[in-house]
């Protein structure tokens, strides 16, 4: 098991109370996403972690696919899960194993900054999105200070480690860069903690 996969199994049982930091922030990208949102759909979640977003969305649409690299955060969410219209597997977001354009919706949430390889995440979401398909990706970014880089620090001093850090419009050319119309983008929350709010779509 590599390093970083590691450090996601440890954090696991301490990370809904870590993120409850965002709380405020993930309520107004909660409100956002909904709007886009239809009872006919099937959803895949990538890195959906212990479900900080998942339990809030799943019940808006018909079918939601959550899924994370690590078995112990998903262990984590199924603990907390009330729906009988969630599945949960154990998945690698550059390796998916689901059929060409077969979702309606993706949602990867503040992840897309802390894989080696975002790009292929981005190219296997593509493929597996129906035309005019949706994707949701809000993702932390970066700004520039002397407060930020102690912050990164200190989180890789702990084994937490940002392969990327993009400000908002780095992040939202990367998204276009891999095939997406990007529709939405937007900051939301704190200095401290700002998330890119982006939402895109597979061309019909």
């Amino acid at each position: 098991m590599d390093n970083n996969k590691k450090f996601w199994e440890k954090a696991a049982g301490f990370y809904a109370v870590f993120i409850k930091r965002s709380a405020s922030s993930y309520h107004i990208i909660i409100s956002k996403i909904v709007q886009s949102f239809h009872k006919d759909m099937k959803v895949l979640e990538l890195a959906c972690g212990s479900g900080q977003l998942t339990f809030s969305l799943a019940e808006h649409v018909k079918e939601w696919h959550a899924t994370d690299f690590s078995p112990a955060m998903l262990e984590e969410a199924k603990k907390r899960c009330t729906f009988n219209n969630i599945s949960f597997s154990v998945q690698d977001a550059t390796n998916l194993p689901y059929v060409d354009a077969c979702f309606d919706g993706v949602l990867i949430a503040n992840a897309l900054h802390i894989m080696p390889h975002p790009d292929k995440a981005l190219e296997e979401i593509f493929r597996v999105l129906k035309p005019g398909g949706l994707l949701f990706a809000p993702t932390f970014i970066w700004k520039k200070g002397a407060g930020f880089d102690v912050g990164a620090w200190i989180l890789q001093g702990i084994g937490f480690k940002v392969f990327h850090k993009w400000s908002q419009e780095e992040f939202v050319k990367f998204v276009e860069r891999k095939g997406f119309l990007v529709t939405e983008h937007s900051v939301v929350g704190s200095k401290i903690t700002p998330i890119c709010y982006l939402a895109a779509k597979k061309a019909a």
